[in-house]
């Protein structure tokens, strides 16, 4: 690669198995960075790995099977990352899940247990665990990606709308580490999260031709908004919701 905008970064993608991370994993390569990928299945990583090497042309992509849920496997992933490459640039969190209800007095704190676990546990360890040296970079970056379900949930999105909202005041404490950590003269590194009405990919286009899928993201556009992140100062997006559908 060579001559992309992230030439010479090192971009953590947690969740990097879906079709999101794999939409992120190639845009990131394509840009010049060397992409160090986790997801919890095996198969569908390695897949996401190989797709992402081949498509942009041989860039360095590593995978490897980390349980975000566990605080110091997450730990051990900064940890080894920062020392076989020398720095970490950032890192995209992609971990999902959903889970909804007909109506709010149908709502299973069933639901609540499980999205916790994906949605707030998963940014909490993350976070946690490269937020130094996301700090030591030049261009750190910690990107969360969520919805716009945080910000106006419905009746039967409760937990997981709760889920997301947490999520978002994790990352904008993180946020406000770095803008202290900056000083006087502005935060070096950031925290920003890029807010989606929900996600679309060409295999949910071909299941469902006739659908629109108004206001949804196509999963290219979130990791070209991705790359977007680094192209921005880290003051203009340090603590910032990205819109990337209409801002309610």
């Amino acid at each position: 690669m060579g001559n992309g905008a992230l030439n010479g970064a090192v971009i953590a993608v947690a969740g990097a198995g879906g079709p999101a991370g794999r939409a992120a994993l190639l845009r990131l390569a394509e840009a010049g960075a060397t992409v160090v990928a986790a997801d919890n299945d095996p198969e569908r990583l390695a897949e996401a790995v190989d797709a992402a090497r081949y498509a942009s042309g041989g860039a360095t992509v590593t995978g490897e099977t980390v349980d975000l849920l566990d605080l110091q496997s997450t730990r051990d992933w900064a940890a080894r990352t920062e020392k076989e490459f020398g720095h970490v640039d950032g890192l995209v969190h992609l971990v999902g899940g959903w889970r909804g209800s007909e109506t709010f007095t149908k709502t299973s704190l069933d639901d609540w247990d499980f999205l916790e676990l994906l949605l707030i546990r998963t940014v909490q360890h993350t976070s946690l665990a490269f937020h130094e040296a996301i700090q030591r970079s030049d261009r750190g970056r910690y990107v969360l990606i969520s919805a716009a379900g945080a910000t106006t949930p419905t009746a039967g999105n409760a937990a997981y709308a709760a889920g997301k909202a947490a999520a978002e005041a994790w990352t904008l404490a993180m946020a406000d580490y770095f803008r202290k950590a900056g000083g006087e003269q502005g935060p070096t590194s950031a925290a920003a999260i890029l807010v989606v009405k929900a996600l679309v990919h060409d295999a949910m286009r071909a299941e469902r031709p006739n659908a629109k899928f108004a206001g949804f993201t196509d999963v290219k556009d979130l990791a070209e908004a991705v790359v977007g992140v680094w192209d921005k100062p880290a003051a203009e997006v340090n603590g910032n919701r990205l819109w990337l559908t209409e801002k309610p």
